[in-house]
């Protein structure tokens, strides 16, 4: 049995960060992590990470690296590599979980347990998630040099990145069956400067081409597109946190401390928000750090 003050599941950004706080306020701290980032996809394909003040252009894996590594400097930090699963509250009010063949206790807890993408069903575009193919335009826009781009529709919310994405290239908006825009909608896209394309998609070739159904061939430097996302883990639902139904898919519901409505449980990351990145990640994680010590104290938000 291992047991701590503080149990931070997941060691990229958000918890990383929530467990620097506890660290550096001498605390038990332990980390749970499976090593599967969500932006994994990037470091396959060589790309780097954007937008992250001071760490512009650097390999998400190298920025995970190098926290991880400033972390376990702080003598009251324990790594332990695996899957948190079975979570359950104690009747002292404790919780326990179980990593790998062990057994684990913590009186507070910060669920940083990331998010999965559902990918549209388009043949190509998979191999090419976080390649050439993208879901924010923040992070990976500008490297695309302000060239054609297109965008697949897998819902209405492929608007926001019709509207967005002229500030990054010549968008057209591929929608695929997906959805109609209004009227409206379409007039703003026309003064936007985004073409729109009815035919469907058949597959994606090359770095980002797409091969319409009718045969014709589209040459874009990028793509983007809104995934469906769901929480990597369900031990937030196990532990009774309330979720949010959000545009892209459920997400844990806190407050501004990133207190969820569990009683010594705190969230960050992208499973406590309705869309973010890196930047947004490690704010979050400070956040749940600083709150889950204040929690020891009974100071109130």
């Amino acid at each position: 049995m291992h047991r701590t003050e503080f149990l931070v599941i997941g060691g990229c950004y958000a918890g990383l960060s929530a467990a620097l706080q506890l660290a550096r306020a001498r605390r038990d701290v332990t980390v749970v992590d499976a090593g599967a980032r969500r932006n994994r996809f990037v470091d396959a394909a060589g790309e780097t990470s954007h937008g992250y003040l001071s760490q512009d252009g650097v390999a998400p894996a190298v920025i995970a690296a190098n926290a991880r590594q400033q972390l376990l400097r702080y003598p009251t930090v324990r790594w332990l590599d695996g899957t948190a699963e079975g979570a359950r509250r104690l009747d002292d009010g404790r919780f326990r979980f179980s990593v790998a063949a062990q057994q684990v206790e913590a009186a507070r807890v910060v669920l940083a347990l990331g998010v999965r993408d559902e990918l549209p069903p388009v043949p190509g575009l998979a191999e090419r998630w976080g390649r050439s193919i993208f879901h924010c335009p923040y992070c990976h826009g500008y490297e695309l040099d302000a060239g054609p781009i297109g965008i697949i529709a897998t819902s209405a919310l492929a608007q926001h990145h019709a509207v967005m994405l002229p500030d990054w290239g010549r968008p057209t908006l591929f929608l695929n069956g997906a959805y109609q825009p209004s009227e409206e909608e379409l007039a703003l896209f026309k003064q936007r400067g985004t073409t729109v394309e009815v035919t469907p998609v058949a597959r994606i070739d090359g770095v980002a081409d797409v091969v319409l159904t009718d045969g014709r061939t589209v040459r874009l430097n990028g793509l983007f597109t809104q995934p469906r996302t769901h929480l990597a883990s369900p031990l937030a639902e196990e532990l009774g946190c309330e979720l949010v139904d959000g545009p892209m898919g459920a997400f844990i519901k806190v407050d501004s401390m990133q207190q969820t409505t569990v009683a010594n449980v705190f969230a960050c990351g992208d499973a406590a928000r309705a869309a973010g990145n890196v930047v947004l990640a490690a704010a979050d994680g400070a956040m749940a750090g600083i709150s889950a010590h204040r929690a020891t104290m009974q100071i109130a938000h």
